[in-house]
């Protein structure tokens, strides 16, 4: 499948996707109840994510009651990478008390219609499924003392006030999505 990306200002792509709750996640469900919805592209054995996820649990606790979500997605490739199985989907979600969806993009077409490269990497849409910020969720991710910059959460703040967002975009880093020979 050819790479297409979903760069800010442009429309998400719609998908229905597996959760690790064995129900089946419609973005457009979100984008109906939520005014900012934050896909997470995340698996199990990035350390990146590691590093992020109680900081991506923070955000979701904060934000949800204003109306803001994230919703975390793995798209690797199982059958190379046996530690983003579905099974340990489950596993991870538990031991890491995730407070979010976690949901499974087995064909990796949701990943490869977003432009997805990298975990931990997000995408922030607004209710009507436009891409408002894209990329790091902040500008330490070795140590969250140290953040001077919170992207992501800057960007949820501004969309839930009905401002603008500032920053569109920067460079996501993390491990490379992994894909399917």
């Amino acid at each position: 499948m050819e790479m297409t990306s979903t760069p800010a200002d442009s429309y998400a792509p719609d998908f229905e996707l597996p959760g690790i709750d064995d129900k089946v996640h419609h973005l457009a469900r979100y984008l109906e109840n939520f005014q900012a919805v934050g896909v997470v592209f995340m698996c199990n054995h990035c350390p990146y994510v590691g590093l992020y996820i109680d900081r991506l649990k923070q955000i979701q606790a904060d934000f949800q009651e204003r109306g803001g979500t994230l919703i975390g997605i793995n798209a690797n490739d199982a059958e190379l990478y046996p530690d983003d199985s579905f099974e340990n989907m489950k596993t991870f979600a538990a031991k890491n008390q995730l407070n979010f969806p976690y949901i499974r993009d087995v064909t990796q077409d949701v990943a490869h219609c977003f432009g997805a490269q990298r975990t931990p990497e997000v995408f922030l849409l607004d209710k009507t499924g436009v891409v408002r910020y894209h990329g790091q969720i902040d500008d330490s991710a070795n140590d969250p003392k140290a953040v001077r910059v919170p992207y992501l959460r800057n960007a949820i703040e501004q969309l839930l006030s009905g401002k603008p967002v500032t920053l569109s975009s920067t460079e996501a880093i993390g491990c490379s999505v992994k894909w399917r020979e």
